[in-house]
């Protein structure tokens, strides 16, 4: 059977076609008929029916509603009935005993429209509360602060056509390449078909998304107002605005020519850390090509200044005129699937319904009208952080979480943890009963997810889509806006409401009610019904009567604000919150990888996926290094104001110096251990800071002062094994509960990447690596043994207490040999390099066996690595290319057609075509093999 829908992990909104075979879902491909991707996917959407595999479901999913007894209790199963009674009854107490304000929902991008729709409702319609705020708030509230301050409505007024148009392409803080990697291929087609269009990239780091830039502006983190007015500088210098424009479709200029007066070439090039020559090419380029078309991402968004860099962003557009026309425009790129249907329901604190403003006394009149309530709040709910604050300081005495880990995903995890285990109260509705906020729950409520729902997201071009389930619900899991609606239900009954506010029977239904409530708004949407959107996905505005919704918007040069024209900002440049200082000398910066999505507890559960970067560290720049006398590989920690990790540290080139760098993914699952003092060290996030913007809110996720400093830690652990598949989840589990022994600690999993060239069945498994300050209790080894399947007859062993060394690996017969299925280190890990290569490549291991158990055994000769995995979908690995590349011929483009015939690297999703492309061009490197 094939399905139609929608991906679930960034805001591009590709298409989908669902296979499944009865209640099981068999594969995925690209929708090709879907306008925002033609049927392509990355690396993440291509495997989404791996990560619905039965193995994966039964071991990480949610299947039934849990209740504790107690804090630190196993939760118990109960049935839907008891659960949700429990949770209206312990709600209603909360709000009788303390008011409406001491709860609090923070909900997920995520989630469906629909499902935002209903919890909105229940807490701003039921309960009278506006502590609703959602993970959105996290990535896209500046967008939106910035596109209501200066053209008046939160409303992307490009779409992705726009990317064969544009003349100039302006990237600021967006690795596009790897945050959406779908539209990345389109501005490579648009760059093959018009290699006269320019494209900038302004990012403190060289990411891939540098490869396809004609100007790379290496800014220092948290510069970009200053960039920004000085390019605006430089256009009033040079006579590159447009007076036309500005005359007849804007507001405020003078007062901002007054702020840039000061912004000279030679402040922004001190400031910012660039060449002067540089701004000059990026202001002529933004200002004088036939179109141009900026995109933008958390680059901009997490910042204390968030705001302000967003509306200094449109400044230039709109002092240019870039803007209502093909090719140009400020184009906010969304980070989550459904974090734009999410805002238009008003699913943040200071929101209401269809774009209305909560401090708006005429928009909650009308929300309250159509609700059929006799007010709606008017003091502005908590926002993520504060809310979290809130709960940890008493005031905030019951939370409902929907979807979303914040103890991962948000800043400054030690209130956060605190706030959790504080509150009174916290349900968790989540599909997946791995995420760490699990541990905090009271009540656990199984969710449905991908491929199991019914509803629409909107995507980043103001596209909604269809998400249809193509299998049956699992388990005794309900959808999002079922279990908030049932729960709305047995809450008005608890507060002696008359009647429901509450009736819907479907998720049509309350589509229809969100439909409704956009009548005559900027984003209409009454002539968008489910069968129209059956037939395809439609662009809001889609007015009663239209045939089709709008592709762009401004194109008249009227905008949504009360005398029609659109706003200069006049911002200004201020720091980074927390500057570097002597003693936290480093900015800390972090970011997405290419083929993971936010706390990975889906695309977490596939080892394939863990090819292209397999475990957590620090980048650093090499002189950084080599400075504090750092080598690749050895544990640094990692400390700001808030918190301490553990991590090893790499050198990279693409960071400047006194920068550093982590994935935003790590988190307390896979990342841990314990300080000194006992404290749990929970993930990057432990690090990062929770000052916000003053306007939207939004948190500085993307800069943290932070000092590194060497670890000695002179014992170290490396396991890795060969796991059946329903075993492997389950071990990882177990894996976790024991990384708070040691003071560093990751897990994650491990496993062979995209499909075998051999045509081998892929395996899976779990890597742990830990460092300690001595060796751990010998009972301590022999369960991780266990674990990794080492404890049985046909596994060697050496071990040496008296000097900490443990060694075990476990073979099995292969024909004439044997090869590794799994492997111990413990003390000296020298030998990880060649042992981990005889795991990975299937070699013969029969006449190893010494060597296996030989602390610091030099690598038998000719064992060559073969380095990382470059290409998910294949398995190619840098060794594999820098071979074929070694014989290849001709120019760069004839180079990588060969290199594509020969191994099928980027062939299929092009996500790695960026690094193939690097590859291409440089030097030739030799093999490495790993001398004896």
């Amino acid at each position: 059977m094939q399905t139609r829908s929608t991906c679930p992990y960034c805001g591009v909104g590709c298409g989908v076609i669902i296979e499944s075979d009865g209640d099981q879902i068999t594969g995925v491909r690209g929708d090709p008929d879907h306008p925002a991707n033609f049927g392509r996917l990355c690396t993440k959407g291509s495997t989404l029916h791996l990560t619905a595999s039965a193995a994966v479901t039964m071991q990480t999913r949610l299947l039934r509603p849990m209740r504790r007894a107690a804090r630190g209790a196993a939760p118990e199963a109960v049935g839907w009935g008891d659960a949700l009674d429990t949770a209206a009854g312990k709600f209603a107490q909360v709000i009788r005993e303390h008011g409406p304000d001491a709860v609090g929902f923070y909900v997920s991008g995520q989630l469906l429209t629909e499902d935002y729709y209903v919890f909105n409702k229940l807490a701003k319609g039921l309960i009278g509360t506006n502590n609703i705020d959602t993970n959105s708030r996290l990535c896209m509230s500046s967008a939106v602060a910035g596109y209501k301050k200066t053209l008046g409505a939160d409303a992307p007024p490009a779409c992705y056509d726009d990317f064969q148009h544009t003349q100039c392409l302006f990237i600021a803080g967006s690795n596009t390449a790897w945050a959406h990697p779908i539209l990345f291929r389109r501005i490579e087609d648009a760059k093959a078909a018009n290699p006269g269009m320019k494209i900038i990239v302004a990012d403190p780091r060289r990411t891939d998304t540098c490869e396809i830039a004609d100007l790379h502006l290496a800014l220092q983190p948290g510069t970009d107002v200053m960039l920004f007015h000085g390019m605006l500088h430089l256009m009033l210098w040079e006579g590159w605005t447009d007076a036309a424009y500005i005359a007849a479709h804007t507001s405020g200029f003078d007062a901002l020519k007054a702020k840039v007066r000061d912004c000279t070439p030679d402040r922004v090039a001190q400031v910012c850390g660039i060449a002067k020559e540089d701004l000059l090419e990026a202001a002529r380029l933004f200002a004088t090509s036939a179109a141009t078309l900026s995109l933008y991402c958390q680059g901009l968004n997490q910042s204390s200044s968030g705001t302000a860099k967003n509306a200094a962003l449109v400044n230039l557009h709109l002092a240019t005129g870039q803007i209502g026309k093909q090719g140009a425009g400020p184009f906010s790129l969304t980070g989550q699937p459904n974090a734009m249907g999410g805002r238009e329901v008003g699913g943040l604190a200071n929101l209401l319904s269809a774009h209305r403003d909560l401090g708006n006394a005429q928009h909650r009149a009308e929300v309250a009208a159509l609700w059929g309530v006799p007010s709606v709040p008017e003091k502005p709910g908590k926002t993520a952080v504060e809310m979290f604050q809130a709960a940890a300081d008493g005031e905030i005495r019951a939370l409902w979480i929907a979807c979303t880990n914040p103890a991962q995903s948000m800043p400054d995890q030690a209130t956060v943890r605190r706030a959790l285990q504080r509150c009174e109260f916290v349900v968790v509705q989540e599909a997946f009963s791995t995420t760490a906020t699990c541990d905090y729950a009271d009540l656990l409520l199984p969710a449905t997810t991908w491929g199991e729902k019914d509803g629409t997201v909107t995507n980043s071009e103001r596209r909604i889509s269809r998400v249809r389930n193509a299998v049956a619900r699992p388990g005794e899991t309900r959808d999002d806006w079922v279990i908030a609606n049932d729960f709305a239900r047995r809450l008005e009954r608890q507060l002696g409401r008359a009647g429901t506010l509450f009736p819907y029977a479907d998720a049509e239904s309350v589509w229809n009610e969100h439909r409704e409530s956009t009548r005559g708004r900027d984003l209409d949407i009454t002539g968008m019904s489910y069968a129209m959107l059956d037939a395809a996905p439609q662009q809001w505005p889609l007015r009663e009567g239209d045939a089709t919704g709008r592709a762009r918007l401004y194109e008249d040069g009227v905008f949504p604000t009360p005398d029609g024209r659109a706003r200069f900002a006049d911002v200004a440049y201020k720091p980074v919150a927390e500057a570097r200082e002597a003693r936290y000398p480093f900015s800390l910066n972090t970011g997405r990888l290419r083929d993971q999505w936010h706390g990975m507890s889906r695309t977490g559960t596939l080892g394939r996926l863990f090819g292209h970067v397999p475990e957590p560290t620090v980048q650093m720049h090499p002189q950084d290094m080599a400075r504090r006398q750092l080598k690749d590989g050895e544990l640094v920690h990692v400390t700001s104001k808030r918190g301490s990790i553990l991590l090893p540290v790499s050198a990279s080139t693409d960071l400047g110096l006194s920068q550093a760098f982590v994935a935003m993914h790590w988190g307390g699952e896979y990342l841990s251990g314990r300080s000194s003092t006992g404290e749990l060290l929970a993930g990057v996030n432990a690090l990062t800071s929770p000052a916000f913007c003053p306007d939207s809110k939004q948190p500085e996720l993307k800069h943290a002062a932070v000092k590194i400093l060497k670890a000695e830690m002179p014992w170290s652990l490396l396991a890795v094994g060969w796991l059946p598949q329903d075993k492997i989840l389950e071990s990882r589990e177990a894996l976790r509960e024991l990384m708070g022994a040691f003071p560093f600690a990751s897990c994650v999993p491990f496993g062979d990447s995209g499909a075998l060239q051999d045509g081998s069945p892929q395996r899976s498994g779990v890597l742990f690596r830990a460092a300690a300050y001595e060796a751990p209790p010998d009972a301590m080894l022999a369960r991780i043994e266990a674990l990794l399947g080492l404890d049985g007859h046909d596994s060697l062993r050496y071990a040496d207490r008296k000097h900490g060394q443990r060694r075990t690996a476990r073979l099995v017969r292969d024909g004439q040999d044997a090869r590794l299925e799994a492997f111990l280190l413990g003390g000296d890990t020298r030998a990880e390099a060649w042992i981990k290569t005889l795991l990975q490549e299937r070699l013969p291991a029969q006449s190893y066996g010494r060597q296996l158990l030989k602390p610091g055994a030099a690598a038998p000769a000719g064992v060559a690595t073969r380095g990382k995995v470059v290409c998910s979908c294949f398995g190619v690995s840098q060794t594999a290319i820098a071979d074929e590349l070694a014989t290849a011929s001709g120019d760069e483009g004839q180079r990588l057609a060969a290199l594509q015939g020969a191994l099928k690297c980027g062939t299929n999703c092009g996500s790695c075509l960026p690094e193939l492309k690097r590859m291409v061009r440089a030097p030739a490197m030799p093999a490495l093999v790993l001398q004896p």
